[in-house]
């Protein structure tokens, strides 16, 4: 269950918060929980979109459809009648269209695309590249509709991971030496106006293991010390305890004769008679030993978990627990994970 932040966004909905950035360790599931957020923050006939910056068609992957040209497409519909749109960002015509908007460059632009000139500027100044990237969806945060409503009620963007998250956040350290006037150097500012403000949280997604916890206390560290708002903790994958407490102490100390005895007297392998003995059989006997080597190793992933949640915890940052599904992810199981996140609080 989710923990209580000490301070920080209130209440079911992240109130306020409108740009959701999930970041995590590679293997964790982050495009998972950036799409079950999408779903579930959909949610009586909102509208939210679900944005993608690596080019990797994760999304299109979950949703079980084609490749997402790159336009804002409806994916999904929340519960209550809610909608989800999803937005694969290409970066050179995401370039273009940036050219287009301040350059009014038009045909030359596309010329430039074929000369090469997309990929050479994104290469030699990778700051532009952020600033694209972040832009779009902070121009879709801003975006209003003519009557004055926000034609989304929020964005989530599947980020990078979080060892480049701070970096590819903070792109007014990007662009410092790029452009220090004209239209980058103020889309710069508009973008970090939005990144930095109380509309904007940075959730983490790890698993209950070592090496992603210790990256998502890292990534906490970097974010904070960057001045960039940090979110929650979403620890995916969750596997459901199989013994209680008595059950893994007996498994820890390894008791042989109580396990032979337990499996004979619930008709495994039979009843040896008094007249051969008595007490468990053959058969019996050659499963005790590896049903205890299974018993401890159980028991030592729950030790280790136990020790991981408290590191956890340690952050003092909402945390919510979304379990493991058994044979992968799909639509359905996209929607139970959003219908986790609401039961925790995460929207």
């Amino acid at each position: 269950m989710p923990a209580a932040p000490p301070a920080g966004p209130t209440g079911p909905d992240w109130e306020g918060v409108r740009l959701h950035v999930v970041t995590g360790k590679g293997g964790t599931g982050k495009t998972t929980v950036a799409a079950a957020l999408a779903l579930a923050l959909a949610k009586e006939g909102r509208r939210t979109l679900l944005i993608e910056v690596e080019e990797r068609q994760g999304i299109a992957e979950l949703f079980g459809i084609a490749a997402l040209p790159y336009e804002e497409r409806k994916v999904a519909g929340g519960r209550g009648h809610g909608e989800v749109f999803a937005l694969a960002i290409d970066i050179e015509q995401a370039l273009l269209e940036y050219l287009e908007m301040f350059y009014k460059l038009g045909r030359a632009g596309k010329a430039l695309r074929k000369l090469g000139f997309i990929d050479f500027a994104t290469t030699i100044a990778p700051g532009l590249r952020d600033v694209l990237l972040t832009g779009k969806a902070c121009e879709a945060v801003r975006r209003r509709r003519p009557d004055g409503r926000r034609v989304y009620d929020a964005v989530v963007m599947d980020a990078p991971p979080t060892g480049r998250v701070t970096r590819f956040l903070n792109i007014n350290t990007e662009v410092a030496g790029l452009a220090r006037v004209g239209p980058i150097h103020n889309q710069s500012q508009a973008v970090m106006r939005v990144i930095q403000s109380p509309e904007t949280a940075v959730h983490l997604v790890t698993l209950l293991e070592e090496m992603p916890v210790q990256e998502t206390v890292d990534g906490v560290a970097d974010l904070q010390a960057a001045k960039l708002p940090v979110g929650g903790v979403f620890v995916n994958m969750v596997r459901p305890p199989v013994l209680d407490q008595a059950a893994l102490l007996a498994a820890e100390d390894g008791h042989e004769e109580e396990l032979a005895l337990a499996l004979t007297e619930a008709g495994l392998g039979g009843r040896r008679t008094a007249a051969n003995g008595g007490g468990p059989g053959p058969t019996v006997r050659k499963l005790v030993g590896p049903l205890l080597a299974e018993g401890r190793e159980h028991a030592a992933r729950v030790e280790l978990e136990r020790a991981q949640r408290a590191d956890i915890q340690g952050l003092r940052l909402p945390t919510y627990e979304l379990p493991q599904l058994p044979g992968g992810v799909d639509l359905g199981g996209l929607y139970r994970l959003a219908a986790e996140l609401r039961t925790q609080g995460a929207a």
